[in-house]
C-alpha cells in the first residue's frame, strides 16, 4: 500500500514538472517577438515627419510676390502710351526771317522779309508728362524763300545764301526747358529748345523762344530766335549805291502740327 501511495506521489512530480516547462518555453518566446516589432515602427513615422515640409510651398509664396510686378510694367506701358506724335502741316505753316535794310539812294529804311513753307518736322507730346516730350529734326527748304521783290531773292539765292547751291537747312533740337509739369489741353505754354542749326555748310548752336498749345487736337505755335549771317559764312546783302543790309536776322517759325494717322 505504501508502495502505491508512493508511485502516485512521484506520478503527480513528474506530471508537475512536465507541465511547468512547457510554460517557460511559450512565454520566452512570445517576450522577443513583442519588443523587436515595436522598436522599427517608430523609425518610419519620423521618416515621413521629414517628408511634411516639403509639402509646405514655402518657396511658392514668392512668385506671387513676382506677379504683382506685372502691374507697374502695365502701368509703364500705359503712361508712355499716352504720348501723342504731331506733324508739321506745310500748307498751315511758315518759316520767314526778317532783315533790317538800308535803300542808300534816299536813306531810307525797311525790313525785308522772306516766307517759306517747305517745311518738314515732327513733335512729340506726353500730356501725362509735359517734360518728357521731344522734338524731331526740322528741316526748311531755304531756296523757296520769297519776299515781295523777285531781283532780292534771285541775288540771295546765287550771291548770298548761295541758297541755290544749299538749298535744305536743319535744326536738330538738342534740349528743352521750361516745360510744365502738367498741362491741359488749351492752355498756352512758353519755353526754350536749343539746337544745332545748319545752313550750308556751318553748323551752329542756336536756341528758340517757343509758345504752343493743343487746340482741337491740334498743336499752334511760334517759335523765334536771332541769329547772324556772318556766323554761318555769308555776308549780308550789300548792292553797292542801291542798298546795304544788316548782319542780324530775325527768323520766325508759325507752325501747325496735325496729330500722326
Amino acid at each position: 500500500m505504501i508502495q502505491r501511495i508512493v508511485a502516485g506521489l512521484m506520478l503527480v512530480l513528474f506530471l508537475a514538472a512536465c507541465g511547468s516547462s512547457p510554460q517557460s518555453a511559450t512565454t520566452e518566446p512570445t517576450a522577443t517577438p513583442a519588443v523587436e516589432p515595436t522598436e522599427a515602427p517608430p523609425i518610419e513615422p519620423t521618416e515621413a515627419a521629414m517628408d511634411e515640409p516639403t509639402e509646405a510651398p514655402a518657396v511658392v509664396e514668392p512668385t506671387e510676390a513676382v506677379a504683382a510686378t506685372e502691374p507697374t510694367e502695365a502701368t509703364q506701358s500705359d503712361g508712355t502710351s499716352t504720348a501723342q506724335r504731331y506733324v508739321i502741316v506745310p500748307t498751315e505753316s511758315e518759316v520767314r526771317y526778317e532783315v533790317a535794310e538800308t535803300f542808300l539812294r534816299d536813306n531810307r529804311l525797311a525790313t525785308a522779309i522772306g516766307v517759306t513753307q517747305e517745311i518738314e518736322g515732327t513733335i512729340t507730346v506726353d500730356p501725362d508728362n509735359p517734360q518728357n516730350s521731344s522734338i524731331g529734326v526740322i528741316t526748311i527748304n531755304i531756296s523757296a524763300f520769297t519776299s515781295d521783290e523777285d531781283r532780292r531773292d534771285q541775288a540771295i539765292r546765287d550771291r548770298w545764301l548761295e541758297s541755290a547751291t544749299y538749298p535744305i537747312a536743319t535744326f536738330e533740337p538738342t534740349e528743352i526747358t521750361g516745360l510744365p509739369e502738367t498741362y491741359t489741353e488749351g492752355d498756352e505754354i512758353s519755353f526754350q529748345v536749343t539746337g544745332d542749326m545748319t545752313v550750308r555748310e556751318t553748323t551752329n548752336p542756336v536756341t528758340f523762344d517757343v509758345t504752343a498749345q493743343v487746340m482741337d487736337g491740334d498743336m499752334v505755335g511760334t517759335a523765334t530766335t536771332d541769329i547772324k549771317m556772318t556766323d554761318f559764312g555769308f555776308d549780308p546783302p550789300d548792292i553797292a549805291g542801291i542798298l546795304r543790309a544788316e548782319d542780324d536776322v530775325r527768323l520766325t517759325f508759325d507752325f501747325v502740327a496735325r496729330p500722326e494717322a
